[in-house]
């Protein structure tokens, strides 16, 4: 079950739960390829209820997105630039990486964010990733180490480099506290690791997951806005259950992965896989909704994939042969959102843009 939610505007009433089912968008057979992780028998699993039973605002992901194993990590030196830049750079952001470790350096390279052996050469830029940055791909870990490095080189420089918290961010920190902890998924018994391993979690990421990623993972920000643009990972409004500022809503997330509640998290994690709230009739205002509580002039967002939100992925007519054609952004709800999300894990397309559009 695929789920969705919309607001009609900030402060008019109880958010309105639209739910759909996978006949809503077809799914094409390679979609639905399972890894050698998605049927876990690893001792203490618990198989969560069936897709009829789970809990409105829960959207399960085991189908959406295929599980894709790739080649060895990328090993690039560190050699932080020395002599820091001035004045504030353009502004770039990224979609969801999903442990794409080579796609991501090819499309910092093609900005002239990257040079060839892979560091930071693009002086006082600003990168934003969106979240997103482990499961279904080969290398996540690789890919937060990557993050993490060029935040360094990045602020050498006189830029900097910086993330959001995703959903899968959420879920690899559940799965490495929890484990086959049960927690209230309100619809029978469910675990972080049981959920993990159906939305595309590798054995290799959690086998090199050490205290620093965990701990840059669990601080990292859910919300940001710069330059008007209003920075977040889920196409939700279920941000505005967590605070009516940006940093009240920073506050609430991490006071709440510090109070390390199972439950507390799994309801965190829960909201932050609802999506398509700002698809269809209503979209527009649910974003407004959210510019209108935490300022902005359009919001950029990831998880949602471009080709389910345009419906080359998820059309019930005829079908198709190869991956979607993603070819950049995804500007929709009136012009007030831009999704991120090339959908690199169906073999789409990574995407690494400039803003404003345009630029």
């Amino acid at each position: 079950m695929v789920e969705g939610s919309m607001t009609q505007g900030a402060g008019q009433g109880p958010e309105v739960e639209r739910t759909a089912t996978l006949r809503d968008f077809r799914v094409p057979a390679y979609v639905h390829e399972t890894g050698p992780y998605a049927q876990s028998t690893h001792p203490g699993d618990v198989v969560p209820p069936s897709e009829e039973a789970y809990p409105e605002g829960y959207t399960p992901t085991q189908r959406d997105l295929p599980i894709i194993n790739r080649g060895d990590t990328v090993q690039v030196t560190v050699d932080p630039a020395s002599v820091p830049a001035t004045g504030q750079g353009p502004l770039y952001v990224v979609g969801d990486v999903h442990g794409y470790l080579d796609e991501l350096v090819a499309a910092l390279q093609e900005q002239g964010l990257l040079d060839s052996a892979g560091q930071w050469c693009a002086g006082t830029a600003r990168l934003w990733f969106l979240g997103d940055f482990t499961d279904r791909g080969p290398d996540g870990i690789g890919v937060i180490d990557l993050v993490m490095r060029l935040s360094a080189e990045a602020a050498a420089a006189g830029g900097y480099c910086k993330a959001l918290m995703g959903n899968h961010e959420l879920l690899l920190l559940g799965a490495k506290r929890f484990g086959d902890t049960p927690v209230n998924s309100g619809a029978g018994t469910a675990t972080f690791q049981a959920a993990w391993l159906l939305n595309g979690g590798q054995k290799t990421d959690m086998d090199r997951l050490q205290d620093h990623h965990l701990q840059w993972m669990a601080r990292l920000d859910a919300v940001e806005a710069v330059d008007g643009h209003l920075l977040l990972h889920s196409d939700t409004t279920a941000y505005l259950d967590y605070g009516r500022s940006i940093e009240e809503v920073n506050d609430t997330v991490r006071e709440t992965l510090t109070r390390n509640d199972a439950d507390e998290v799994w309801d965190l994690f829960r909201k932050f896989t609802k999506r398509f709230s700002f698809r269809d009739e209503g979209g527009a205002d649910a974003v407004r909704s959210l510019l209108d509580t935490y300022g902005g002039t359009r919001i950029v967002h990831g998880h949602s994939p471009i080709p389910y939100l345009t419906g080359e992925v998820g059309s019930e007519d005829g079908e198709e042969e190869g991956g979607p054609v993603v070819t950049g952004p995804h500007v929709y709800a009136d012009g007030l959102a831009i999704a991120m999300d090339g959908g690199v894990t169906m073999a789409g397309k990574l995407l690494v843009q400039q803003l404003p559009l345009g630029s």
